[in-house]
């Protein structure tokens, strides 16, 4: 086992231990003053001094993330002019190993004032701290990693854990869903699976011409040729929208091996479509039309009709369309 792998399992060793030390009256009280803190859109503040605050950062942005407006307060600024930022029944949640950082102590009169609640995320539950505040959760270590025991990391390592654990949580019980997540994540490929759409990506209408469902064998090898999307769709009469089927490259394949040469010349749409072919909500994410297009139960499929909610087609997704997105 190498050194680095060691130090590993000694951290995972102490969010373990951590996990068994909560109280989980004290846990319930936290999970209880977060759930109202979103209810009454009051915000989160977390704070932590030196690589407390770092990992307070973190917590914040992660909760912030999930749909709880969340943000580091530095306690070293906040008695300057940043206790602005809290408002009247905010809630806090205080990070220290010790339970008695100074700047904390100071700061929390004057969050009591604005009736704030105080969540204790601390190594010692007798601390100074921990008696000030609503719900303490307990972040004890043996040790931390660190050959001198001094470095914070098991213990920066913890309390991150049970921050995100919170969080975790939090999400569980307001049941934040994919699209919700999505709004607060735009950009890259995760957002770009969650927030963009079959309509954004499709191959318009316009740019397919439809066939009707008597055309011989020659429109329909026209009509896919010169369309360059190797599918076209049948409809019943010219002036209906209403898709009735659709032929593909391999559709086109198919009827010419399974009918004899001879026959080629009687063969129309109606005799080599598919009909009822599978097609997707022109609202529809990335993510579902993947799924669609890849776990179709049949045989994967690599275009799709694009229709509106009263089944008028207005497009055509292919999975040429989705892998120029780079997220296939």
């Amino acid at each position: 086992m190498t050194i680095l792998s060691k130090c590993l399992l000694e951290e995972a060793k102490a969010i373990s231990q951590a996990a068994k030390k909560l109280d989980p009256l004290e846990v319930q009280k936290a999970i209880e003053i977060l759930e109202i803190c979103g209810k009454r859109k009051n915000k989160l503040l977390v704070t932590g001094v030196g690589k407390s605050g770092i990992v307070a950062r973190k917590i914040a942005a992660t909760f912030s993330s999930i749909g709880l407006v969340s943000v580091y307060l530095n306690p070293l600024d906040a008695l300057h002019g940043d206790l602005g930022i809290v408002g009247s029944e905010d809630v806090c949640i205080l990070i220290s190993n010790s339970g008695e950082t100074k700047e904390i102590l100071e700061i929390i009169p004057h969050l009591k004032l604005r009736k704030s609640s105080l969540i204790a995320l601390v190594g010692n539950t007798n601390s100074s701290i921990a008696n000030e505040s609503n719900s303490v959760l307990e972040a004890t270590v043996d040790k931390e990693t660190c050959p001198l025991n001094l470095a914070p990391t098991a213990s920066t390592s913890v309390a991150m854990a049970i921050g995100d654990a919170l969080a975790t949580v939090w999400m569980e019980k307001n049941k934040v869903s994919t699209e919700e997540f999505a709004k607060n994540h735009p950009a890259g490929q995760l957002g770009k699976k969650l927030t963009l759409t079959i309509s954004d990506l499709m191959v318009p209408i316009n740019k397919i011409e439809p066939i009707l469902i008597d055309a011989s064998l020659e429109e329909i090898i026209i009509n896919i040729s010169s369309g360059g999307i190797g599918i076209t769709w049948v409809q019943g009469f010219k002036e209906d929208k209403r898709i009735i089927g659709v032929i593909t490259d391999g559709d086109l394949r198919r009827g010419l091996k399974q009918n004899n040469a001879k026959r080629w010349k009687d063969i129309t749409a109606k005799d080599i479509m598919t009909k009822n072919p599978i097609t997707i909500n022109h609202s529809a994410s990335i993510i579902e039309t993947i799924d669609l297009m890849e776990c179709n139960s049949k045989k994967p499929i690599s275009a799709i009709p694009v229709l509106k909610k009263d089944k008028e087609i207005i497009g055509i997704i292919r999975l040429h369309d989705l892998i120029k997105t780079g997220l296939v």
